[in-house]
């Protein structure tokens, strides 16, 4: 999806690093240091203004940097994807020893999904486990959400990218030729073949737009392989679907493999009846108390208040 950019609010500081974009090979730190100097001189001078934490989203050598010159100061690696997972050769080593450098120095872990807590399992006395959740300020109130009563949509939202299954999503429509499959989002993998009439792909919308388009779905789908990518994977759209009262298809990968058998979850893989399984998703219905129920019990103000260290 795609989000308007506003301009930062007075409070924040907005730094960027400039850098030689070869991270992150070996030896890209040694090369990059020398030009932050600026942004290090930045970041000492807003430790030095009171209490503050540290936090990392993304393993790099700047971060690493940080780190040694603050060791005294409170810090947070939040680990939200397995970032090696996204590289291949010596760029994918490089990174897997600058993530478990960053893990042992800081002072905290914060992890996004189950199979991301057992590979920082090492790290158990700092590690807490914050599943992803959903803003709820933007949904529209249960009372209003009714699913779709005309012609069945099958609908996603999100990046199309090289973890979309376009052959599951193929068979999915060939299964169902007289529902709509709508899959709206940017695409970085575009599909192996001419669509089949009734897949719909429409272009990326900002979030208020997305969730236009959700209300109007019969059924959410998230049909992701199953590779080591997805593996660390909490699906926010799993969340969004199920808020808004639909019924989610889905492959079984991530942290949907443990939902298998939740209200309103439908696991699939190239080996199911996918027509059968769509007439039995489209069948499910939410009720009004149990989505408020859901929304409350998975808002991000409930998912911080709540993740604290393992146990």
């Amino acid at each position: 999806m795609q989000t308007a950019v506003n301009s930062a609010p007075a409070w924040l500081t907005v730094l960027h690093p400039k850098s030689f974009p070869i991270e992150p090979l070996p030896g890209a730190g040694a090369l990059n240091r020398w030009i932050w100097n600026d942004t290090l001189a930045a970041i000492q001078a807003f430790i030095e203004k009171g209490q503050c934490q540290i936090g990392i989203g993304k393993p790099s050598e700047l971060a690493l940097q940080v780190l040694a010159q603050h060791p005294t100061v409170s810090s947070i690696y939040d680990a939200m994807d397995d970032f090696p997972a996204f590289y291949r050769g010596l760029s994918r080593i490089a990174m897997s020893h600058r993530e478990q450098k960053i893990a042992a120095q800081v002072t905290r872990i914060s992890v996004s999904s189950t199979a991301l807590a057992d590979r920082f399992a090492t790290y158990y006395s700092k590690l807490s486990l914050a599943l992803n959740a959903c803003a709820i300020e933007t949904l529209p109130p249960p009372s209003t959400t009714t699913k779709n009563s005309e012609k069945p949509v099958l609908g996603y939202v999100g990046t199309i990218g090289h973890w979309f299954d376009w052959p599951l999503v193929f068979n999915l429509a060939e299964a169902n030729p007289s529902m709509c499959i709508r899959l709206i989002g940017p695409v970085y993998t575009p599909p192996p073949r001419p669509l089949p009439r009734n897949i719909e792909l429409l272009p990326a919308c900002d979030h208020a737009t997305a969730m236009k388009h959700m209300q109007e779905f019969t059924v959410g789908l998230i049909p992701f392989k199953l590779n080591e990518l997805t593996t660390s994977v909490d699906p926010i759209k799993y969340y969004e679907y199920r808020a808004l009262g639909l019924p989610v298809l889905s492959t079984s990968f991530g942290e949907m493999t443990l939902r298998d058998g939740l209200a309103g979850v439908f696991l699939m893989d190239k080996h199911a009846d996918l027509s059968s399984l769509v007439k039995t998703a489209i069948v499910h219905n939410s009720k009004t108390d149990e989505m408020q129920e859901f929304r409350e019990a998975n808002s991000w103000e409930v998912r911080f208040d709540t993740s604290g260290i393992l146990s």
